[in-house]
């Protein structure tokens, strides 16, 4: 990641400290989604940006158009390796402490965003369906519309929470917290976060995954079981 790269000169290594409340997200039977503290403190004054980013993915777009009086699929894209989840926290907004040369050269920010595709696109074809692929990441809850605040306690002390939806991704996930001072980062952490399925559902899950065609006749055997069982079972009332 790209903070990894970051090289401030003349800043000690120890100006900014941060953690989680937990770095293992467990998704069970009945997840309705859960909330994230991250927190931490700086022994110099500055401000601070927290980026959570989900594993890559892989998204088609799809653009509609009318024909005949029916709604029909016409062109599609595929963004690829972009993020499945992206949120971002500041103690301010983040035009006041970011220059926007700083943004664009650290990927900050929905609009630096990198979001390639697989095919060719004119510059306003990219910006609608770039649009569009956000408009939906918003809808589902995967890409935050607002920047979320960092709150001090004190000069040094700093925490935020990031909510995550019940449809949240799984895998592995990475938050960057950066100090800035004077509109540009001079301390940076990156703490992994793991979102993963457990008990039951996961190897229910699991088993889909890796074995679909068979889960795919079991999910038919089972249909027709179910619908015999209850043909019997309300003839016989």
């Amino acid at each position: 990641m790209w903070l990894l790269t970051l090289s401030v000169a003349g800043v000690r290594a120890d100006t900014l400290i941060a953690d989680l409340s937990n770095r293992f997200i467990a998704i069970t039977t009945g997840f309705s989604g859960t909330d994230l503290l991250v927190f931490g403190a700086i022994d110099v004054p500055g401000d601070i940006v927290v980026i959570v980013q989900g594993p890559p993915t892989d998204v088609v777009v799809r653009r509609k158009e009318r024909i005949a009086g029916f709604w029909v699929n016409r062109a599609n894209v595929t963004f690829k390796n972009i993020p499945s989840f992206y949120a971002i926290a500041a103690s301010k907004p983040i035009e006041d402490i970011l220059a926007p040369e700083i943004q664009q050269q650290l990927n900050i920010g929905l609009e630096y965003l990198p979001m390639k595709t697989d095919v060719t696109l004119t510059p306003s074809e990219t910006k609608e369906f770039r649009e569009a692929l956000i408009v939906n990441k918003r809808l589902q809850q995967l890409y935050y519309s607002n920047i979320l605040r960092v709150n001090f306690m004190g000069r040094e002390l700093f925490r935020t929470n990031i909510s995550f939806p019940s449809n949240v991704p799984t895998g592995d996930y990475l938050l960057d917290i950066m100090l800035v001072r004077d509109k540009n980062v001079v301390s940076a952490q990156q703490t992994p976060l793991s979102v993963t399925k457990t008990g039951f559902g996961a190897e229910i899950y699991d088993f889909a995954h890796q074995n679909a065609l068979l889960y795919g006749l079991a999910a038919i055997v089972l249909g027709l079981f179910g619908g015999w069982a209850g043909y019997v079972f309300f003839r016989r009332r």
